[in-house]
């Protein structure tokens, strides 16, 4: 059975103070010579030495035939100099965020304020640093934006010191790991664990009102959020670790899918039957997929065409062709599906139960075979026409090669626990095996196939999200 998916778009209507998205042009000029800068979705604006403008809209955009700076305050200066006021000749103007003798963040006082930084805004759903003092003859540019002042509560919690806090075989000796942090969920605790890889126990924790039902990061500055009883997805920016933004929908989330390439999130909401589209370039939903069932175990082919799901009510298998008008296509029903992978016109399909692994052509739709697996498959890994799959009760991977289908390696973590997932880290051959059970998590080398180093953690690890320290803006 096939059938094109009702697919509604989600464009929200928004006036340009609330739509942060800073012009094209004004993104290039500043590229030019900040190559590196970061334009948040909010609008906030950071240059890669972590210097922070704010770009104040105009209340009516001029459109010159070439954008340029149209003065500085100092004057004189060019944009390289990193001066406290730019404005430009479309009349949007960019603040430089400076620091008081007494450490708090402010925006330069001026005795006679340019109009166009008196008429302006600052995009509505910025989030600003905490206490940021704004002159009170500019007050206006504020609008109804909330500034978080410096008494009030953010996510992080400090952990109680304690005497055996000590230094572990440090993964961050691994080229690849050095200057990362780790963040992960447990079933022991709905915070969210900041883990420093040569430390035994976490830095701090990142404080949740629910209990966390998929993370994932994104450009290593964001952590996206579903939680049980939430109906929303919460956006937490790391470098000021404080929820971003909320991404309201009418059913809970669940899943959470990320194809970096194409900058796009998908997020499953099985009571809705739906899978929404994300933008993660601007935080908005775009689409919204209505499906056949209640969709779960989502997995994206690697070259995000395809996107597969099971119905937990009936078994059935579905895939929705992303790349051909969102058609939808039924695989076939399998039992106590844990996992759906797909490599080389093939998907491969696990049970928990039967420790089974099946084979389908993806063309012809036609089964091709089935084979005992480890025992209690949980999760998959595609990798270079390599298939890793995690068993969960004997702490072991099988290596298939997609190629020919047959099992070449079987990887023994020695965890001597219960493992549940398999991620690998962004741009690397490597990937991190965590245990619900053990309090351990494990470095594979996928090219290898062998264990790096196994490290002791605090805190048994469910799920996991491996960035480069990220530089905090309220520091």
């Amino acid at each position: 059975m096939q059938k094109f998916l009702i697919v509604l778009a989600m464009f929200l209507a928004a006036g340009c103070a609330n739509a942060a998205q800073l012009p094209a042009d004004v993104q290039t000029l500043v590229s030019k010579d900040f190559p590196q800068t970061n334009f948040r979705f909010d609008g906030v604006i950071i240059l890669p030495d972590n210097t922070i403008y704010l770009p104040v809209i105009p209340a009516r955009i001029i459109n010159p035939e070439t954008l340029a700076i149209k003065e500085t305050i100092p004057a004189g200066k060019t944009l390289a100099q990193k001066p406290d006021v730019v404005i430009l000749n479309n009349d949007f103007v960019l603040l430089k965020v400076i620091e008081t003798n007494d450490g708090r963040k402010s925006i330069i006082k001026l005795q006679n304020p340019p109009h166009q930084i008196k008429s302006g805004l600052l995009p509505q759903d910025m989030l600003v640093p905490r206490g940021l003092l704004v002159p009170d003859n500019i007050k206006g540019i504020i609008g109804n934006l909330q500034i978080a002042t410096l008494h009030d509560p953010t996510l992080k919690i400090i952990a109680p010191v304690k005497k055996n806090n000590s230094i572990v075989n440090s993964l961050a000796l691994i080229p690849v790991l050095k200057n990362k942090t780790i963040y992960a969920t447990t079933n022991f605790t709905k915070n969210i664990q900041v883990v420093n890889p040569s430390k035994l126990t976490p830095e701090y924790a990142l404080s949740q009102e629910n209990i966390p039902i998929s993370m994932k990061g994104y450009d290593g500055k964001f952590l996206l959020v579903s939680s049980y009883n939430k109906k929303s997805v919460d956006v937490i920016s790391l470098a000021d670790e404080q929820i971003i933004k909320q991404i309201n929908l009418s059913t809970q989330p669940d899943e959470i899918i990320i194809d970096k390439n194409a900058k796009i999130a998908y997020i499953a909401s099985p009571e809705d039957a739906s899978i929404y589209v994300l933008s993660l370039e601007t935080m908005t939903l775009k689409k919204q997929l209505k499906l056949n069932g209640m969709c779960e175990k989502l997995t994206l082919s690697e070259d995000g065409t395809k996107l597969f799901y099971v119905d937990k009510k009936s078994n059935e298998i579905w895939v929705v062709e992303l790349d051909n008008d969102y058609l939808l296509r039924e695989i076939g029903k399998f039992p106590n599906t844990s996992k759906i992978a797909y490599a080389n016109n093939k998907i491969y399909i696990t049970s928990r139960t039967k420790n089974r692994l099946a084979i389908i052509d993806y063309k012809t739709i036609g089964f091709i075979g089935e084979t005992d697996i480890t025992e209690k498959p949980i999760d998959m890994l595609v990798w270079h026409d390599k298939l890793y799959i995690l068993g969960a009760v004997n702490n072991e991977i099988c290596v298939i090669d997609t190629k020919n289908d047959q099992l070449t390696d079987v990887i023994k973590l020695g965890t001597n626990g219960f493992s549940t997932k398999i991620f690998r880290i962004d741009d690397t051959n490597l990937a991190i095996v965590t245990d619900t059970k053990a309090k351990k998590y494990t470095i594979l080398d996928l090219g290898m196939k062998k264990i790096v180093k196994t490290n002791s953690v605090e805190i048994p690890i469910n799920s996991i999200v491996v960035v480069d320290n990220v530089k905090k803006i309220n520091k």
